[in-house]
């Protein structure tokens, strides 16, 4: 049976700043992410089940994204847990949404992040292969598995 490898992109739309940048990203401002998730694995091989000849039901990859990344990043802000004044952000209305992560909110370390956080979720006989988080049009970050065994 052959390997094969299935990727579903997804898009979502965000806001971050980076804490200590020495740049504009030291602002807040937005993005419109689109994240490609590729898995490796064997397709079923059993006329029995309904997902024969699938590596994974792609309705499956959406609702483990959706639930681990969409449903928790989109329109949100996302900040350093280390920026100074959370408790006055946290208050004010027009930040219902803010995420504090334990990181820099960079696309790479968000990367790191979203693969562990697909992985847990992925039977044995699939693997995340890769990811690739596109901030904008023409800037992307990715990860391969096979960098980080």
């Amino acid at each position: 049976m052959a390997i094969i490898r299935i990727t579903k992109e997804f898009r979502f739309e965000m806001a971050h700043a980076l804490l200590g940048y020495d740049g504009m990203c030291s602002n807040i401002h937005g993005h419109s992410y689109r994240l490609s998730v590729t898995l490796k694995g064997k397709s079923i091989d059993d006329d029995a089940n309904p997902k024969n000849g699938m590596v994974m039901d792609f309705g499956e990859l959406k609702k483990i994204v959706t639930s681990e990344i969409i449903n928790h990043f989109d329109h949100s802000l996302v900040l350093n847990a280390a920026t100074p004044g959370k408790d006055e952000i946290l208050s004010h209305p027009l930040f219902a949404k803010v995420i504090f992560l334990p990181y820099q909110p960079t696309c790479e370390n968000m990367l790191a992040d979203f693969a562990e956080r697909i992985s847990k979720h992925l039977r044995t006989r699939i693997e995340l292969h890769s990811l690739c988080l596109h901030e904008t049009e023409n800037s992307y970050a990715e990860w391969f598995a096979e960098d980080n065994l």
